[in-house]
């Protein structure tokens, strides 16, 4: 299996796709702003203690309070606690982190009202990010994540990987961490760790104990709470941290900026296969090229379609996410029903595992599939789900089915459900039905390209549209953007966009910035 990711860099956001053999398999989108991401620090205020809950709402700036259960303050809180007093208390020269007390452990049964108080300032770090109308999760038991290792504060323990079978290789890293682990600090060996001299595991301990420094030095310098003391490595990076295999042929990037940011980070983990790293700079949008934008539009949606004429309907609620299993008009087997409600039910179930990790969904997933009389039919089911669920990297725990023919999957949630809206908007009519002659439309193109290199002075630009209008526009000998460029100069470029609905355009400057050039009247 070969793996390919594909990185979109936008003006608003930041897309990834991870292609397995050329297929979609895993897609994040967010906008550069984004806070609040999953593994950022904060020195924040409690803002409410909720005895009944055994919890406390804490100020981290976000609009909705972030939430902090007694069982996430973790066994070292006190420790934390009276560090982070020490440290607030001089300006100027920083504690060290190696000669703090470690205070006895919290009990498990425990209050918050015992700890806790309105106003009191805690060191925090997300875990959940804020889903549907709930704020962030948080806890107190900081980590700081590498590729190799994972350095907990406050902590003595040496844990690897349950991945990592050879016992002797276990303890030769366990050897190694101990020798080259800080004072004061606690260690996960993760499981590409297995193999690694102790010179790339000192490498990445030391950039790890010098983010916890650094973290330390800003709660020290900063006055201001809640405060952003550590600030988890960009989505790129982060992805790429945990999903980099030596198996991977390219990664393609449209942006230099982070195509820099991109190869060095891979300089720094895997120097031989920084050659992978490629800068992308084709005309036609990056996602359309390795055909990731029909993917897109074809893997979301309510109704998903796959062999033969079956599909999946995917509802999502507030308490779980429905799957219902159809074999459409796909035509029956010859070898009776059973077998058809198999084959229908074994494609389900390679289509349901991909999709699980497209749209990142977490929580309880029901899946209703096709009714089977065969117990060992049912099996083989179960069976096939289990093994398509290994390359998925989130926690997750899957039950045989039931006798209603449901089964109950469980995932790991930490951030929202990807969900990307394929229905498109008509751009000219904005939804009331009624739109000018579609044979003005070119037109209409000429008089921006006129307003854009005559009134604005733009003379070289891209401007986006349909497949379907590109093909019209560069059709015959003399085509509409051979006349335009004889007019208007040889700046204008024309370029296909999958992503656009049939009657749309963007243009973009020569810097590939979004030039807006939509009129009021437009809209109304």
């Amino acid at each position: 299996m070969t793996s390919e990711l594909i990185i979109d860099v936008q003006q608003k956001d930041i897309s990834i796709a991870l292609l397995e053999d050329k297929t979609l398999v895993e897609y994040q989108s967010e906008p550069r702003s984004a806070s609040f991401s999953v593994g950022n620090i904060y020195v924040a205020k409690v803002k409410k203690l909720m005895p009944g809950l055994n919890a406390s709402f804490v100020d981290i700036g976000y609009e909705r309070d972030a939430f902090l259960h007694y069982l996430d303050l973790g066994t070292q809180f006190s420790s934390y606690e009276k560090y982070l007093k020490q440290v607030a208390s001089d300006r100027k020269n920083l504690f060290p982190h190696e000669k703090a007390s470690r205070l006895p452990d919290l009990p498990k049964e425990g209050s918050v009202q015992n700890l806790l108080q309105k106003d009191q300032e805690v060191l925090v770090q997300i875990v959940k990010e804020p889903i549907s109308t709930k704020g962030p999760r948080l806890t107190c038991e900081l980590s700081f994540a590498g590729r190799f290792l994972v350095l907990i504060p406050f902590n003595d323990k040496i844990s690897v990987s349950t991945k990592i079978k050879s016992g002797e290789e276990r303890a030769r890293l366990k050897q190694l961490i101990q020798s080259i682990k800080p004072k004061n600090c606690g260690v996960i060996v993760r499981t590409v760790a297995e193999g690694k001299r102790v010179a790339e595991l000192d490498r990445e301990m030391k950039l790890l104990a010098k983010r916890w420094e650094d973290a330390l030095t800003k709660v020290q310098k900063t006055q201001e709470r809640p405060q952003l003391v550590f600030e988890e490595t960009s989505r790129v990076v982060a992805l790429l941290r945990d999903l980099f295999d030596p198996t991977y042929e390219n990664i393609y990037v449209n942006d230099k900026d982070v195509f820099e940011e991109v190869k060095q980070y891979v300089s720094l983990i895997a120097p031989e296969k920084v050659e992978i790293v490629k800068h992308y700079t084709g005309s036609v949008p990056v996602f359309d090229n390795f055909d990731v934008t029909k993917q897109l539009k074809s893997g979301f949606g309510r109704v998903v379609n796959y062999k033969h004429g079956a599909y999946m309907v995917i509802e999502h609620t507030e308490a779980l996410h429905v799957v219902d299993v159809n074999s459409g008009n796909r035509t029956r087997s010859e070898k009776g029903q059973e077998a058809n409600a198999l084959e229908v039910n074994l494609g389900a179930a390679d289509e349901l595992a991909r999709q699980l990790r497209l749209r990142d969904m977490g929580g309880i997933i029901v899946v209703d599939f096709i009714d089977m009389k065969l117990a060992e039919d049912r099996q083989l089911l179960y069976e096939r789900m289990c093994k398509n669920m290994q390359k998925d990297r989130a926690r997750h725990n899957i039950l045989p089915l039931s006798k209603f023919g449901l089964m109950q999957i469980t995932r790991q949630r930490v951030r929202p459900a990807m969900d990307v809206n394929v229905e498109e908007t008509c751009p000219t009519c904005f939804g009331k039905g009624t739109i000018k002659s579609s044979i003005l439309f070119t037109d209409q193109l000429e008089r921006k390209i006129e307003i854009l290199v005559n009134k604005i002075g733009v003379k070289k630009f891209y401007m986006h549209v349909h497949p379907y209008v590109d093909a019209y526009i560069n059709k015959g000998l003399f085509s509409l953007k051979h006349r335009w460029r004889m007019k208007y100069g040889m700046g204008v470029h024309v370029v296909p966009s999958q992503k656009l609905a049939f009657l749309q355009y963007e243009f973009y400057d020569s810097q590939k910035q979004f030039i807006d050039m939509k009129e009021d009247i437009e809209n109304k």
